[in-house]
């Protein structure tokens, strides 16, 4: 990673000019980076933009201040406007809605500036890399583990995330077509959210009073869902330790440091750990090498992931480990090295 060539001092020197442009973290040669976060409500993405900020902070390449979109399309597309017009050279950004964004990124392209998206892979447009792990191998380990902890039967709650977004529908895809295929016993039933806690909870509820045999809950983002989840849960008297009878098995999706706590307590089973830490250092890595012209190919890199070719760029598919009881305190999941604010 590159030192900064731009100290305090230097800082202090432009202060008048920060007001305006920021002043900026790292080496500007080449450009300036343009980040907007997608959101800042749910743990995952707050431990993102810390990553990010500390990454910046320490050797990182130049950026712009970040902007937020705020789970809203149409900010993404004025945020990022806003950045090119400040002198952005490449953009990161993380578009929840991946149909909606075709038109900004042809505008990009035409400006010849190059876009990585994080965590989602925009379904039109060309991208330059997309930095995400394989969600469709979310939704499948996560119907293999409650099949099998199960026994191949029972009645679950699938706790859908956005539909328009394409990690939204890999996860459900994949997910209903395991369930099909390996566990035909098993009832699914399919709760859309829209990435958001208070509607995950409220349709969860109405589904435990029609079911109330329900024996497990696939949450396909813990940063949402976790913690109103469990407070439903305990509500009804239906959050009782792993192991005992009457224990409805929960998988997630993020790896956070309260889904982490959660498995040690015994209140969920599982989650897959989806690596913040990785997506803001290599959202930066490939922004910064789609500065300096860069190319790659499809294929095995030197970081643990794989690229493979998709119809609009190429996307890095990071891994995301299974972390059980057996592994919850793996010291090389980063929500176990993750210092949270207090």
């Amino acid at each position: 990673m590159r030192l900064r060539t731009t100290g305090a001092a230097a800082c202090a020197a432009v202060l008048a000019i920060a007001a305006l442009a920021g002043c900026n973290r790292g080496s500007d040669t080449g450009g300036r980076i343009g980040i907007d976060m997608p959101r800042t409500d749910t743990d995952f993405w707050n431990s993102y933009q810390r990553y990010l900020e500390k990454d910046l902070d320490h050797g990182g390449p130049a950026a712009l201040p970040l902007s937020n979109s705020q789970n809203d399309i149409a900010k993404v597309v004025s945020n990022v406007q806003a950045l090119t017009d400040q002198g952005a050279k490449a953009i990161v950004m993380a578009p929840q809605d991946t149909g909606a964004v075709t038109a900004e990124l042809q505008r990009l392209a035409e400006k010849k500036i190059p876009v990585v998206s994080v965590d989602t892979r925009p379904d039109e447009g060309k991208v330059y890399m997309v930095v995400r792990a394989d969600n469709r191998a979310y939704g499948e380990k996560s119907c293999e583990y409650l099949g099998k902890q199960l026994g191949g039967k029972g009645r679950v709650a699938e706790l859908q995330g956005d539909l328009s977004s394409v990690n939204g529908r890999d996860r459900s895809e994949a997910f209903a077509s395991c369930m099909k295929k390996k566990f035909p016993k098993i009832t699914v039933h399919e709760l859309a959210t829209d990435w958001k806690g208070e509607v995950a909870s409220g349709k969860l509820q109405s589904l435990l009073a029609q079911h109330p045999d329900l024996n497990g809950i696939y949450m396909q983002a813990g940063g949402a869902f976790l913690q109103p989840t469990l407070a439903l849960l305990e509500q009804k008297k239906l959050l009782r330790p792993a192991g005992s009878d009457g224990h409805i098995t929960i998988i997630s999706n993020d790896g956070i440091p309260d889904e982490l706590d959660a498995i040690r307590a015994g209140r969920i089973d599982a989650t897959l750990s989806q690596p913040a830490d990785l997506y803001a250092k290599y959202a930066l890595y490939y922004a910064k090498a789609g500065l300096d012209g860069k190319t790659f190919r499809p294929g095995p890199t030197d970081h643990g992931s794989t690229i493979v070719k998709i119809k609009n760029g190429l996307e890095d598919q990071l891994p995301a480990p299974l972390v059980t009881k057996d592994t919850v305190d793996d010291k090389k999941l980063w929500a176990n090295q993750f210092e949270k604010k207090k």
